[in-house]
């Protein structure tokens, strides 16, 4: 079950990272008409009737958005690799944890590019064109925040279910004892078992007395 689960999570991180890496690339974040040209705009260039050039404007917020987007790729892939790690080591819980942990900051780093993206566009893009709308890039983008977050969560339940099976499993005291201990823990057993059946109390012990004999 649980490696159904961390297959689950690592799918959704990995489907996060190839469109993170897409949306960064493409040139499709945002569509406008310039001088009754189509052309469409990314964080790297810009293009006019189908003709691309690299944005030679330098401006803080296409900074600010690239570096977001780059950053969360590499969270990604980083929460990605330890999530197939872990996979394949039989899902251990601090790397499955570390690697939801990546990509929760994935998301934030991906939702806080966006954020900054949204608010320029709006504010300065919007006014300045007026047939202006946010294309497929922008939205891959989106998708890719949503699956990151999906996958932390997914692989966050993970380490829950492994904490309580750890929690829940019990081991007999006899497979812990070393074997000079058996004799002796044994005799021990057997004299408070014939003690408490000797006892007047003895209806009152009958769940210590079954405990005892399975031991």
């Amino acid at each position: 079950m649980l490696y159904t689960l961390a297959g689950g999570g690592t799918l959704c991180g990995v489907a996060s990272l190839v469109l993170l890496i897409v949306s960064t690339a493409t040139d499709f974040w945002m569509q406008y008409r310039y001088s009754g040209a189509s052309a469409n705009q990314g964080l790297w260039r810009f293009c006019i009737n189908h003709k691309c050039h690299a944005h030679t404007i330098t401006v803080a917020f296409w900074d600010a958005t690239r570096a977001f987007m780059l950053l969360s790729v590499l969270s990604c892939f980083a929460g990605v690799l330890l999530g197939l790690s872990a996979f394949g080591n039989g899902t251990k819980s601090r790397r499955v944890r570390t690697g939801g942990f990546a990509l929760l900051l994935s998301g934030f780093l991906a939702l806080l590019a966006l954020a900054i993206y949204t608010g320029v566009t709006v504010n300065f893009f919007g006014k300045r064109f007026l047939d202006w709308r946010f294309s497929w890039s922008y939205i891959v983008a989106w998708v890719a925040i949503i699956l990151s977050f999906a996958a932390d969560t997914w692989l966050g339940w993970i380490c829950q279910q492994q904490t309580v099976q750890v929690g829940s499993t019990s081991v007999p005291i006899r497979r812990t004892l070393p074997n000079r201990l058996l004799p002796m823990f044994k005799k021990a057993k057997w004299e408070v078992i014939v003690y408490l059946h000797t006892k007047e109390t003895a209806p009152n012990h009958s769940s210590l007395l079954l405990s005892l004999i399975a031991m």
